[in-house]
């Protein structure tokens, strides 16, 4: 393939997860893809990302900001990955720039409905650009087989869908950022999006009302910066009502690190069950007719995967799949798009607002009413 073909990416935020996509890409350079620029105000994370780079054989162009990346010309595709409280201006940026560049924007979307349906009404005008949402778990290979089982009717019509994360607390991120709520959108918008976009997806339905109860009951209580206490919350239980009858439900514990697997998803419709463990990558399925007995165990693997990285191998599996949609030159949608970043953002929103008001939350108080699919 000649070099003419290479698709060219830029990255936005070169932290942890900018670092992270950096080595998937790498990881893909067999698809002739190379990173030729970055754009990051914090001159440690450029730095690092350098190093990687220069590993790689990659040479960088490096700005300390997005415009001036987005003005060099250098780059097709731009991966957005700085903190979640930046994205809505930088996704601006990008939308109205004369060049287009295919995006691919971390999840949460925004950090707010309002923002997330600004951006939503902004890329309808940008037919030459595609924008998918880092919305990866749906690539984890126990959860992408669990998605086949249930898309294959093998459980009948989906009822209900738990969701359990017991992991560790937050990661330390450059200065603290996602330590409070007004830069993260709160835990359940961070965080969750990727469950309540699960949900949605094994439901095959939209939400209309959620319930939730948390707090902050045993991470960073003791940490200040800048004379702050954080508030993001470290433990919540979420119940989700969708418009087609089906229920979700979340169990979210950010101190249980003496947990096995740190997601357990179960799918029960009205013929059968089906779950998926992660890490173990373990699928398990069975029928009511069948019973206990006739419950089957799979291992769950993606023979494509180069690269595990800190999610399981689905960010490669991201990067695959939305590689192949620009490749498609507009005869292939992204796999996540727009909708799907806000619809996910608007359930934490509504979680997080039921905590604060005790009671059920409509996802039309959020969005304000609107025709779900009017925005893609």
């Amino acid at each position: 393939m000649a070099a003419s073909n290479t698709v060219k990416y830029g990255i936005i935020g070169v932290g942890m997860m900018g670092r992270e996509h950096l080595i998937n890409l790498h990881h893909l350079r067999t698809e002739n893809v190379a990173v030729v620029c970055i754009a990051d105000p914090h001159v440690s994370s450029q730095k690092l990302a350098l190093e990687l780079a220069q590993s790689f054989g990659w040479p960088l162009t490096v700005f300390s900001g997005h415009q001036d990346l987005l003005d060099s010309g250098l780059c097709d595709v731009v991966v957005v990955s700085s903190p979640n409280m930046t994205h809505y201006q930088i996704l601006m940026d990008i939308i109205h720039h004369p060049k287009p560049h295919h995006v691919l924007v971390e999840k949460p979307l925004c950090t707010t409905v309002a923002d997330c349906r600004k951006v939503v009404y902004a890329a309808k005008k940008r037919s030459d650009m595609l924008v998918q949402v880092g919305l990866e778990y749906r690539y984890m290979p126990p959860v992408a087989k669990l998605i086949e089982i249930v898309k294959g009717g093998s459980l009948g019509q989906v009822k209900m869908v738990a969701i359990r994360e017991h992991r560790f607390p937050f990661l330390v991120k450059v200065n603290n950022w996602n330590r409070f709520n007004a830069n993260t959108g709160g835990t359940l918008v961070e965080k969750c999006c990727h469950f309540f976009d699960l949900m949605r997806l094994f439901a095959s339905a939209d939400p209309v009302r959620v319930m939730a109860s948390g707090a902050i009951d045993v991470n960073h209580k003791d940490e200040v910066y800048d004379g702050k206490v954080p508030d993001i919350i470290d433990n919540a239980y979420v119940i989700i009502e969708f418009d087609n009858g089906s229920r979700g439900m979340l169990d979210l514990c950010m101190f249980a690190e003496g947990s096995k697997n740190e997601q357990e998803i179960s799918v029960v419709g009205d013929i059968g069950k089906g779950e998926a463990f992660v890490p173990e990558s373990i699928v398990r399925y069975g029928t009511r007719v069948a019973g206990r007995d006739g419950v089957q165990t799979l291992k769950a693997e993606d023979d494509r995967i180069k690269y595990d990285g800190l999610h399981h191998g689905s960010s490669y599996l991201e990067h695959l799949n939305f590689l192949s949609a620009i490749r498609a030159k507009g005869e292939k949608a992204p796999a996540v798009d727009l909708q799907d970043g806000l619809i996910s953002v608007a359930i934490g929103v509504a979680a997080q607002l039921s905590i604060e008001k005790g009671r059920f939350v409509t996802i039309k108080e959020v969005m304000d009413e609107h025709h779900w699919n009017d925005s893609v």
